[in-house]
């Protein structure tokens, strides 16, 4: 076996052969685990629930219903057959036209109207992910590396590096301020870089955070760019979770800071990365959207477009849709209302046993702090405890290690890709879990009881009828799984 490796290694590329993808972490472990093990309602109610991954599935009732009642806007019905040749046959990497105009005036609604996006600079990609990477290889070359305030989506180590060859520096910040970033912070990982002989080329903003669920304040926002045009490096800010706020304070654009500053700013060091697969929940759509300022950036990058391009009947489908302004204002506001209910049912549920989640006002998701749970202040502690999470609690919550956090302990909960009655299911298996290694805490010595997992292996099952209103729970209610959706 060993023999058969090296010499596939010898025949194929460095990258087909490397582990750049970066499958080998607890984040993509996590799905696995899912994979081979997932829960159902009524065939397999001892199954692994899905709670890594990051899918808006909170609203698509709404998104149906449209489609139901707009059948021209698919060239695949009898309604809108007419228009099927035209699209079919349509190829150019520009997008149509009336796409690019939609999407546009979409980011303006999101972004309250303050802010203006010419239609011109819509750039299609693949989704987020190709959108990032064709902007890495725009803008820097291999070796050259950006900051990325910590803690980050684990996907950007795939999606910026691994073709790329570029670098991610982390931008260390901690729970003492909330891990706002500060000035000190970036001026520190750039400082260290330089000492290491690395070239940075740009800052990723990730507003709203993944995984932290926080949109960046103005101060933030405003002294990014400021620290950014000082050094002369780029600005990318990915929006891709800009209409997932559901509380105050509001998100806060770079654009809308971009245009406070225009007179003092170099707009060619600005880029945007937007995708409709978390405010709309279009993963598999595959919409990703570069919109920068640089005109040779626009230039570039929809030429690498061809490589990644959105299908022109999504394009016409997603047109229509966003271009019917009583959908969009509907939709903004009832999957606003559905996030906020989701996020307060899992932070109240979370605080009445002890366990502090960092205040969150937007994401599909929320930073559970479980530093109490630790064996030790450790990532080895918080590796521990991952590993009873998804082999006996059965539930699939991503690690901080995975995302680069500096302080172990703390763990990302994805609340919004499942019905209410499986969110329940999840939502009384932490319970318990929490509760019942309370009572162990209080029987036995820190040590003893982490020593063994028999000793905090649960009987979920037995104690159902205790933690489960009888009322929330339909054993038959349908779930669908999220096996074949794309993850991140």
């Amino acid at each position: 076996m060993e023999n058969m490796l090296k010499n596939q290694e010898q025949l194929l590329s460095k990258i087909a052969t490397n582990e750049g993808h970066g499958e080998n972490s607890a984040f993509f472990d996590g799905w696995k685990a899912y994979d081979m093990n997932p829960y159902h309602p009524t065939k397999n109610l001892n199954g692994v629930i899905q709670m890594g991954l990051a899918e808006n599935q909170l609203s698509f009732d709404l998104i149906q219903e449209w489609v139901k009642n707009n059948p021209r806007a698919s060239i695949c019905t009898a309604e809108g057959t007419d228009e099927l040749k035209d699209i079919a046959i349509f190829q150019d990497y520009h997008g149509l036209p009336k796409f690019r105009n939609a999407v546009a005036r979409f980011m303006e609604k999101v972004r309250g109207n303050r802010v203006q996006f010419d239609p011109d600079r819509i750039v299609m990609s693949g989704g987020a992910t190709g959108a990032q990477e064709t902007l890495a290889f725009c803008l820097a070359d291999p070796g050259d590396a950006f900051l990325v305030p910590t803690p980050y989506y684990p996907g950007n180590d795939r999606d910026l590096t691994w073709r790329t060859r570029i670098q991610l520096v982390p931008v260390v910040c901690d729970s003492s301020n909330n891990f706002k970033i500060t000035r000190i912070a970036l001026e520190t990982a750039y400082q260290t870089a330089q000492e290491s002989n690395i070239k940075i080329k740009g800052l990723l903003l990730n507003n709203p955070s993944n995984p932290l669920g926080t949109v960046l304040d103005r101060e933030t926002l405003t002294d990014s760019l400021s620290f950014t045009q000082e050094k002369k490096i780029h600005l990318i800010c990915d929006e891709i979770y800009s209409a997932t706020v559901f509380s105050q304070p509001g998100f806060i654009s770079i654009a809308d800071i971009v245009k406070e500053n225009i007179a003092s700013c170099n707009l060619d060091l600005i880029h945007i990365v937007y995708s409709l697969s978390k405010d709309l929940g279009f993963p598999g759509f595959r919409v990703g959207i570069i919109y920068s300022y640089n005109d040779m950036v626009t230039d570039c990058a929809r030429k690498m477009s061809s490589f990644g391009l959105v299908s022109t009947q999504t394009q016409h489908l997603i047109a229509s849709m966003l271009s019917d302004y009583a959908f969009v204002d509907k939709f903004l506001k009832e999957s606003s209302k559905r996030l906020a209910t989701r996020h307060g049912l899992l932070c109240g549920k979370l605080a009445k046993v002890g366990i502090r989640s960092l205040k969150g006002n937007s994401g599909l998701f929320c930073w559970m702090d479980l530093r109490r749970l630790l064996k030790e202040n450790t990532f080895e502690a918080e590796m521990e405890l991952w590993r009873v999470i998804i082999n006996e609690v059965k539930i699939n919550v991503s690690p901080g290690a995975s995302f680069h956090c500096s302080e172990p302990g703390w763990f990302r909960v994805c609340f919004a890709n499942m019905d209410d009655e499986t969110m329940m299911v999840a939502m009384n298996r932490i319970l318990k879990f929490v509760i019942q290694s309370k009572e162990i805490e209080a029987n036995n010595s820190r040590k003893q009881c982490w020593g063994s997992k028999l000793e905090i292996s649960l009987s979920f099952r037995r104690s159902d009828e205790f933690f489960m209103a009888p009322h929330k729970m339909s054993p038959h209610s349908p779930m669908s799984s999220p096996l074949v959706r794309a993850r991140t």
